[in-house]
C-alpha cells in the first residue's frame, strides 16, 4: 500500500542537525499488521508522523499506491476535555455517518458500557487510550497508524485490546509502533526493526497461524534473534 524510499528526516536544535532517519525504504503491505519494534529515539514515531503527513520529509518520497484513509492512535489519548466518552468517539463523523448501533459496539467491545457518558476526566489513563482507539475504528480509516497505543493498559486489558486489532484487521492496513517484543510477535505479520533511523531487519510472519502462543518454539527462536539484534 506505501512504499517508502530513501527516506530521511533530521531536525536542528540550535545548529546542530540531529538525524532522526538515515535513507530508510521499505514497503507496507495492503491489509497487513506491520510492527515497528526498536528501542526510544530509533525513529518509529517519526516515520508514523512522516506517514501521516504531520512531519514534512528531509530527503526521499512516501509514495501511497492508492487512496489512504488514515487514522492515528497517538501515544496520547488527545480527547476533546469538554465532549464525553460518546462525543468523542463520534467527534470526526458527520451527522449522518453516526451509526448508534455501531459506536454502542465500539463503547461495548472497549469495555466502558458505563461510562458512555462519562466525562474525560472522570477517566483513568487506560480508559482515554481505549476510547482513542474506538473513535479511530468509527471513523473506518483503512489505513491505521498506532503510536504504542496499549501502553498506558494494565496487561489484562492490553491483551483483549490486541486481541480486538485482530478482529477488526480485515480490509485495513495497521502500522503499529512498539517497543513490545511480546506484542509484536503476537500482532504482527511483519515486524521491522529499526536502529539508529534505518532498518536493522525485518521478520516476516505471515505464514504463522492466529491466536499465536507466544511460547511456541518459533516464536520463543524469532525473539531470542530480536533479543540479540536489539
Amino acid at each position: 500500500m506505501i512504499e517508502v524510499s530513501n527516506l530521511s528526516k533530521h531536525f536542528f536544535i540550535g545548529e546542530k542537525r540531529i538525524d532522526v532517519l538515515r535513507e530508510l525504504s521499505l514497503s507496507i503491505k495492503k491489509d497487513n499488521i506491520t510492527v515497528i519494534l526498536g528501542r526510544s529515539g530509533c525513529g518509529k514515531t517519526t516515520l508514523l508522523r512522516l506517514i501521516a503527513g504531520l512531519e514534512s520529509v528531509s530527503l526521499g518520497e512516501i509514495k501511497f499506491k492508492e487512496q489512504a484513509k488514515i487514522g492515528f492512535v497517538f501515544q496520547e489519548a488527545r480527547l476533546m476535555p469538554f465532549l464525553n466518552v460518546y462525543e468523542n468517539i463520534v467527534f470526526p463523523l458527520k451527522k449522518q455517518e453516526i451509526d448508534g448501533a455501531k459506536i454502542d459496539g465500539l463503547i461495548s467491545m472497549i469495555g466502558l458500557n458505563d461510562f458512555k457518558f462519562a466525562a474525560v476526566s472522570q477517566l483513568s489513563g487506560g480508559m482515554s487510550s481505549r476510547v482513542s482507539l474506538a473513535r479511530v475504528l468509527a471513523y473506518e480509516a483503512n489505513l491505521i497508524l498506532m503510536d504504542e497505543p496499549f501502553a498506558a493498559l494494565d496487561a489484562f486489558t492490553r491483551a483483549s485490546m490486541q486481541a480486538e486489532i485482530l478482529k477488526i484487521k480485515a480490509g485495513k492496513t495497521i502500522l503499529f509502533v512498539t517497543h513490545n517484543i511480546d506484542e509484536a510477535l503476537f500482532l504482527a505479520d511483519e515486524i521491522i526493526l529499526l536502529e539508529k533511523g534505518g532498518i536493522k531487519s525485518n521478520y516476516d510472519l505471515s505464514n504463522l497461524a492466529r491466536p499465536r502462543d507466544l511460547l511456541s518454539g518459533e516464536l520463543i527462536a524469532v525473539k531470542r534473534k530480536i533479543l540479540s539484534e536489539i
